[in-house]
């Protein structure tokens, strides 16, 4: 029967080129791994610094940030725009699924028609889930006629790449694209297609609201601590293949003692024996006399 082979059956050069091998592939990985946070960091760092920039900005006329035909630039996100028109709110939608409150609440979602003709989704907050029912119990209306609106640019969310969808008069993500199935024609003709706007002042201000969205976070997140951490974990693989051939080698030194080095017991202890050998053969011959 062929017994299997062990990496103790290799050869010594053999087995520590093996080792360093592993040890070079698994500081490979790390290093990626490391790099990878390390542009999530520095993107991370982006967002917070694009924040700080446009979060307070005064509020500027749409065209000044998205001209009729065009697009939102990403370095425009948060800034703040004024908005004069109507709501529409019989094209009211909910967007389902958002973590607020501890729940999976509801944004609600309205379009406005600016003087110019142009229509804006605008994310007026979110309301709770009904206490005995999936829906919110009440959605607070926006206000009715004229009004003037200032609202906080964000790029339009992606269609859900799961094809997950909505019961009506929801939708899974603020995609213009989807929200445009389900309003008026008219509306979704002049629908803003690449941004929405999140509130920040109606003008007048209505008898209630939904609850106000959350400030972006400012915290930088885990990203560079975990870059550094897959570095840290690259160097102790170096460190535990170091470990393991220094210990090998110490434990093939004392093998190699026992087997080479002769035993230095056996010759006095001969020495003894014949010593006390002559001493009972001279207490012999006495006893003879």
């Amino acid at each position: 029967m062929t017994r299997a082979m062990s990496m103790q059956d290799l050869p010594k050069a053999g087995r520590w080129s093996i080792y360093i091998a592993l040890a070079v592939l698994f500081a490979v990985a790390c290093a990626f791994l490391s790099n990878w946070q390390f542009s999530r960091n520095e993107q991370r760092s982006e967002q917070l610094a694009l924040v700080e920039a446009n979060y307070d900005a005064p509020p500027v006329p749409l065209d000044e940030l998205i001209p009729a035909g065009g697009e939102l630039d990403p370095g425009d996100q948060w800034r703040p725009v004024r908005l004069v028109g109507t709501y529409l709110p019989d094209d009211t939608l909910l967007v389902r699924n958002r973590p607020h409150g501890g729940t999976a609440a509801f944004e609600v979602l309205v379009p406005f028609r600016a003087a110019d003709g142009r229509v804006l989704l605008v994310n007026r907050g979110w309301v709770p889930p009904g206490d005995d029912a999936p829906v919110p119990e009440t959605v607070p209306a926006p206000p009715a006629g004229q009004t003037t609106v200032v609202v906080r640019l964000r790029a339009a969310e992606p269609v859900p790449a799961s094809g997950r969808s909505a019961p009506e008069g929801q939708v899974p993500t603020i995609a213009p694209s989807l929200v445009a199935d389900r309003i008026s024609a008219s509306a979704a003709e002049a629908l803003e297609r690449s941004a929405y706007g999140i509130v920040v002042s109606e003008d007048p201000a209505p008898a209630s609201m939904p609850k106000p969205l959350e400030d972006p976070s400012e915290d930088p997140g885990p990203h560079l601590s975990y870059a550094i951490q897959w570095i840290l974990f690259a160097v102790m693989g170096f460190v535990f293949i170091g470990y393991v051939i220094r210990t090998e080698r110490r434990h093939r030194r004392e093998e190699e003692d026992d087997d080479g080095t002769p035993h230095p017991s056996p010759a006095p202890t001969r020495r003894r024996r014949d010593r006390d050998a002559e001493i009972e053969d001279a207490l012999v011959d006495a006893a003879r006399r």
